[in-house]
């Protein structure tokens, strides 16, 4: 059985009479994201297909294969730009892990995409020319304009991508995964330059190459606004310091920050901003940190578990500290609840940002929240008073002591929530929890579209 709750805790929720909300109108954009993406690789077979005429023999096929190929891998590599730009339309409505998991594919498909470009196009002039496949590349890359740099951008692209796998990824650092990811931008910049002075689709057409300007020139500037402009601009303006550290739970310390104008920010419940501490050994990573309460006048919050070494040193900062902070980010929001009833699953640190929803989501909410020991659940006064303010509802998992944990399954929740598939669902926790959560829900009839998780795993 789980530990004793709030005192409401033993009782079902008061019944709510709010009306479920209307979804926002921009419910639409990841839909139109994604069509917009296929749309332009459209465009792409079409400029190819506008400029093929007829292929004739092994040679033609091949080096058609190489020039679509290169297509849409240029087209890719502005795919990643935007994405790369963290949108805020974008990630607001599709969120920050599904737009992670395009960026994710999209990376895969175009490093694919090179692969067989890089392929083709060398064979099909090695047969065109008659000569050897190694002497044909070899003068590609040496005599061909602007190849020695394409060249040293497609290892640094496939370096990257071989880097980002899952079995090489598990082996990083997020902080080194973090700045191979950088060395992206200098592999487009020095790929760029081939694919107009090559390109038979683009030699002559002024049309396509003003397109590919402007699309390049676009999400170049998007991504400066976004990620470095913005950024600035909002460091000068917020002014943020440490204002205090203080130990939450073994391991988990929070950090109260104060800052200027900070209604500015927008920061919204559940959200998260990219934090880079300016002191010596942190500030050149930017790491990725839920907000742990609501922004209030000149006070925002953090809290961090000590799971690396960039972590781990966030203990160790000194009041006074100065801050930067990217964002927020993020679409684990209230803009996501479809109905007035919400049930929050929180597991371990995953408590972080569904602390401030359960403080400020609007309707009927329960609270499951699963850790270690009772000695490993953060906010726990916080979260008491909360339930007992607002009249909601807080159950406590752990393994230890005995008797008082709440298994994932369907039917543990169902007995727990009884209208559990009329809610919707907030999700936050380790990979292992979120993926045995996912499955009970589906089990329990929660429809996918209600069910709201981010994953912070890079």
């Amino acid at each position: 059985m789980a530990l004793p709750t709030t005192t409401l805790a033993d009782r079902p929720a008061a019944p709510s009479h709010r009306a479920a909300p209307r979804r926002p109108p921009t419910r639409h954009v990841p839909l139109l994201a994604r069509l917009l993406g296929w749309a332009g690789a459209a465009a792409v077979v079409a400029l190819w297909w506008a400029d093929t005429s007829s292929v004739v023999g092994l040679a033609g096929w091949l080096t058609g294969a190489g020039r679509i190929t290169g297509l849409l891998a240029g087209y890719g590599c502005a795919v990643l730009l935007l994405l790369m730009a963290r949108l805020p339309l974008l990630d607001r409505t599709a969120g920050t892990d599904r737009t992670a998991r395009w960026h994710a594919a999209a990376g895969r498909y175009t490093v694919g995409l090179i692969l067989v470009h890089v392929l083709t196009i060398v064979w099909g002039y090695a047969l065109t020319g008659r000569t050897g496949v190694v002497d044909q590349a070899t003068t590609i890359v040496l005599h061909y304009p602007e190849m020695l740099k394409a060249t040293a951008g497609f290892l640094l692209l496939l370096l990257t991508g071989v880097l980002s796998a899952r079995l090489a990824r598990r082996r990083l650092r997020y902080e080194t995964w973090h700045l191979l990811h950088c060395a992206t931008y200098l592999a487009l910049f020095l790929s760029f330059g081939h694919q107009l002075s090559n390109g038979a689709d683009f030699v002559g057409n002024h049309l396509a190459q003003a397109a590919w300007y402007t699309l390049y020139l676009g999400s170049a500037a998007l991504l400066l606004w976004y990620r470095v402009l913005t950024p600035l601009r909002a460091a000068r303006r917020h002014r943020l310091r440490v204002a205090e550290i203080r130990q939450e739970a073994p391991g988990v310390v929070t950090v109260e920050l104060t800052g200027r104008d900070l209604a500015r920010l927008k920061a919204r419940p559940g959200q998260f901003l990219r934090w880079r501490f300016l002191t010596p050994g942190l500030w050149w990573a930017a790491n990725p940190y839920s907000l742990s309460a609501p922004v209030t006048g000149d006070r925002l919050r953090i809290t961090v578990k000590a799971a690396g070494r960039h972590s781990a040193a966030v203990a160790g900062l000194r009041p006074g500290t100065r801050v930067w902070a990217e964002g927020p980010y993020g679409g684990l929001t209230a803009e996501r609840a479809r109905t007035g009833r919400a049930l929050l699953l929180a597991g371990g640190v995953g408590i972080t940002p569904l602390r401030t929803l359960f403080e400020t989501l609007p309707g009927d909410v329960t609270l499951l929240y699963w850790a270690h020991s009772t000695a490993d659940l953060v906010f726990r006064k916080e979260l008491d008073a909360v339930a007992a303010r607002r009249g909601a509802r807080v159950v406590y998992c752990v393994t230890e002591p005995a008797g008082h944990s709440l298994p994932l399954t369907a039917a543990a929740l169902t007995a727990c929530v009884p209208d559990l598939a009329r809610r919707d669902v907030y999700l936050c926790g380790p990979p292992g929890m979120a993926r045995a959560a996912q499955a009970a829900l589906r089990e329990a009839g929660v429809p996918r579209g209600r069910v709201h998780h981010e994953s912070f795993a890079f």
